[in-house]
């Protein structure tokens, strides 16, 4: 039996209702082209519907080319011929990094799939909005699951859990606590800061001293403080965490791991007013590549935000249901 999507305390008529759940999941191509229909009498009946109701709708999706009837026999979908799959991509912000994996994402899904991004900007309340008026528009949901750390887990859980576990993908987190499997490619920001450290940790050998900037007000993942400050303790290292660099006082001995380029600015900055020498007594590592880390000769800890797009899309077009850890790796340079 064919599955309606009705929301009793939607204001909609029920016969608009039933419009835009038939045409939605023939353009998902749930319904295929041809596919017999549910009677009038089924369909009113299952949902508790009136008949008239049911038949309005029916009139409506036959004038606008979405269904057609066959005298004795019922109704069939009358398909539009557009085969793409329809995926919704949520991401928590828009910035380079993600555009990498947005673009990686579309080119690898080529003319396969029509892409629409939407922002949730970390908050849980705007993420159930999108989702909740898009439930039903999509083959697939492409989540980005990162929120403010003030968030609690049950409120953007109860909104993961609303998605079809078979169309919902996660992108860049895994969040095991989730009550079923479903497939991802996934950052693990406490092991990839940690073994990234560990494979500089001869670099790192000439400083006892080892600060991370990570700005408090930007949902950094609290995973990355936690694998730094796990090198640290490993490595008999003196340890600190900062919020920024403005008030930084550079002492001979430190390396510094930077999380955001305008704190890496101020840092490049207050060394070049020293006669410290850079990969010498200061030391630098920054998180992701970027042409102006290049520039700087930064060395560079970074995730494969290219990878990320394109595995999250051969997921989708293979139909795999894995969880993916997303390649993490270092890029050696005078900084360090």
């Amino acid at each position: 039996m064919y599955k309606l999507q009705l929301k009793p305390a939607d204001k909609m008529p029920k016969y608009k209702q039933i419009v835009q759940s038939f045409i939605a999941d023939i353009e998902r191509g749930v319904l295929k082209d041809g596919a017999q229909l549910p009677t009038i009498t089924e369909l009113s009946g299952e949902y508790d519907l009136a008949r008239d109701t049911v038949e309005k709708a029916y009139r409506e999706l036959r004038e606008r080319g979405f269904l057609t009837s066959v005298q004795g026999k019922g109704y069939y979908v009358q398909a539009h011929g557009d085969t793409k799959l329809k995926i919704l991509l949520v991401f928590n912000k828009l910035s380079s990094y993600k555009k990498l994996i947005y673009y990686a994402f579309i080119e690898a899904l080529g003319d396969q799939a029509t892409v629409d991004l939407q922002i949730h900007h970390y908050n849980a309340h705007l993420f159930q909005e999108i989702i909740e008026r898009s439930l039903g528009k999509y083959n697939y949901y492409v989540v980005m699951p990162h929120f403010t750390l003030a968030t609690s887990q049950e409120e953007y859980l109860k909104v993961l859990e609303l998605i079809p576990a078979e169309e919902l993908v996660l992108l860049d987190k895994d969040i095991p606590e989730l009550n079923r499997q479903v497939p991802g490619v996934f950052q693990d920001f406490n092991r990839d800061i940690g073994g990234a450290l560990d494979a500089l940790a001869k670099e790192l050998e000439r400083y006892p001293r080892m600060t991370m900037i990570l700005p408090s007000d930007d949902n950094y993942p609290v995973e990355i403080d936690r694998g730094f400050r796990q090198f640290c303790r490993y490595n008999d290292k003196q340890v600190a965490v900062k919020d920024n660099a403005t008030d930084e006082v550079l002492t001979p001995g430190t390396a510094y791991v930077v999380v955001r380029e305008t704190d890496l600015v101020e840092l490049v900055k207050k060394v070049r007013q020293t006669s410290y020498l850079l990969g010498r007594e200061i030391g630098i590592i920054t998180f992701n590549e970027t042409p102006l880390k290049e520039l700087l000769n930064m060395t560079v800890i970074t995730t494969d935000f290219e990878q990320m797009g394109r595995t999250a899309a051969q997921l989708i077009l293979e139909k795999k249901r894995i969880k993916v850890k997303n390649p993490f790796y270092t890029i050696r340079r005078g900084s360090l």
